[in-house]
C-alpha cells in the first residue's frame, strides 16, 4: 500500500505539472511520433459495402503500437520519483518493447517479466528488448502468460519499492494504475475526435477497439464519454465461447478481484482464475480493466467476440485490401468492424483503433495458415 500511496500522490502532482505535461507531449511527438494518423480505408470500407472505416493508425507509433504512449509517460514519472530500476509484465511483448525502449531512452536498468509459453510465441520481441538491454525474465508458472507475468511483476515491486518503478502496461491491477494507464492512452482518443470533425464534420456514430486488459480501446473510448457516439469492445473468442479455450472476461466472466483491482474475470466456481486461450498473445489475460466492467455495468458499451478463426480472416483482410498488416490483437476489431459496416448506412462513420503492426506475428500467422 505504501507504494501505491506514493504512486498516485506523485501521479496527482505530475499531472498538475504543467512542465511535467509539456516534456511529455514533446517526446511523444519528436521521439515517439505523435500524432498518429487517421486513415480512412477506402478499400476496406469498399469491400464491405456499408459504413466508412477509419483507421487510428497506432501502429505507425515508434516500436509499433498505442504501448509506447504509457511507457514514456511512466518513465518520466519514474524520473520524477527517483528511481532508476525499472520492472515490467508483457504477454504480446509489445509493452515489454515499449519498456525496454524508454528505459533505454532514460539510461535506467530494465527488467521485463515474460511467460515462457509468450516467450515461445514472441521471439522476435524477447530479441528486440535484449537488443535494447533489457533482462527477460522467463515466467515458468501458472499458465505461462500475462497474468503470471502479472503476478511476478507485483511480487518484485513489494520486494524493491524504494529503487524500483512498476511500469504497468494496461488498465488493470491495483488503483492508481488504471488511471494512470487510461490518462496516458487518451491521446489516442483525443487525436482521433479532433481528426474526424476535420476530415467529416461531425463526430463517428461508432468506436470499435479489441480489449484484452484495454488500455487501446480505453485510450479512444475514454474522451468520448459524454457523447452519442457507441463503444464496441472485441474480445478474444479463441477457440469458442462454448469452449474453455477463449478470453472473453467481460461476456463470459463474473465479478471478482484481479491483480487488485474489482473487474469481470473469468474463474470456476471456487473462485479460482481460469485458464485462457487466444491466438493473440496480447489478448489472452483472464481479466479485464475495472472501467471497462464499469462501461458494461452502466450499459456505455457493448462487448463482442471475435474468433481466432474470425481473427485470421481480418488480418489477411487488412493485408490484401489496404497493405496494410495488423497486429493479430487489431485484426479482432478489424474483423468485427467490417462485419458491422454491413449492417451499416454508407454515410455512417466507424473508427477502429489499429493497436499494433503485425511483424510481430508474422511467424504465428504462417504456421496456422
Amino acid at each position: 500500500m505504501s507504494a501505491l500511496a506514493e504512486l498516485e500522490r506523485e501521479y496527482l502532482k505530475a499531472k498538475r505539472d504543467k512542465t511535467f505535461a509539456k516534456e511529455l507531449n514533446k517526446c511523444l511527438s519528436d521521439y515517439a511520433g505523435r500524432p498518429s494518423p487517421l486513415y480512412f480505408a477506402r478499400n476496406l470500407t469498399r469491400m464491405s459495402g456499408g459504413a466508412k472505416i477509419y483507421l487510428k493508425r497506432e501502429d505507425l507509433m515508434h516500436t509499433g503500437a498505442h504501448k509506447i504512449n504509457n511507457t514514456l509517460g511512466q518513465l518520466f514519472l519514474a524520473r520524477r520519483m527517483g528511481k532508476r530500476r525499472i520492472i515490467a509484465e508483457t504477454g504480446a511483448g509489445q509493452h515489454g518493447v515499449a519498456t525496454a525502449t524508454a528505459a533505454a531512452l532514460f539510461g535506467c536498468d530494465c527488467h521485463v517479466y515474460m511467460g515462457t509459453e509468450d516467450i515461445r510465441r514472441q521471439a522476435l520481441n524477447v530479441f528486440r528488448m535484449r537488443l535494447m538491454g533489457a533482462e527477460v525474465i522467463p515466467v515458468k508458472s501458472g499458465s505461462r502468460t500475462l497474468k503470471d507475468a502479472i503476478n511476478e511483476t507485483l511480487r518484485d515491486w513489494v520486494t524493491n519499492i524504494e529503487t524500483t518503478h512498476y511500469v504497468l502496461g494496461s488498465v488493470v491491477g491495483p488503483h492508481p494504475y488504471p488511471m494512470i494507464v487510461r490518462d496516458f492512452q487518451t491521446v489516442i482518443g483525443k487525436e482521433a475526435r479532433s481528426q474526424i470533425l476535420k476530415k467529416e464534420g461531425r463526430l463517428p456514430g461508432y468506436l470499435v477497439a479489441c480489449v484484452g486488459g484495454g488500455s487501446n480501446a480505453i485510450g479512444l473510448f475514454h474522451p468520448f464519454f459524454k457523447e452519442k457516439t457507441a463503444f464496441i469492445g472485441v474480445e478474444a473468442g479463441g477457440l469458442g465461447l462454448s469452449s474453455s479455450k477463449h478470453a472473453a472476461s467481460l461476456i463470459k466472466g463474473k465479478l471478482g478481484v484481479l491483480h487488485g483491482s474489482k473487474s469481470y474475470v473469468l474463474q470456476d466456481s471456487h473462485g479460482q482464475i481460469s485458464t485462457t486461450h487466444s491466438v493473440s498473445a496480447g489478448l489472452d489475460y483472464p481479466g479485464v480493466g475495472p472501467e471497462h466492467s464499469y462501461y458494461k455495468a452502466i450499459k456505455r458499451a457493448s462487448y463482442v467476440a471475435v474468433s481466432d478463426k474470425e481473427a485470421l480472416a481480418g488480418f489477411k483482410m487488412l493485408s490484401e485490401a489496404e497493405g496494410i498488416i495488423p497486429a493479430l490483437e487489431s485484426a479482432h476489431a478489424v474483423y468485427y468492424a467490417c462485419r458491422l459496416a454491413r449492417r451499416l448506412k454508407k454515410r455512417d462513420i466507424i473508427i477502429v483503433c489499429l493497436s499494433g503492426r503485425g511483424d510481430k506475428d508474422i511467424d504465428i500467422v504462417r504456421k496456422v495458415l
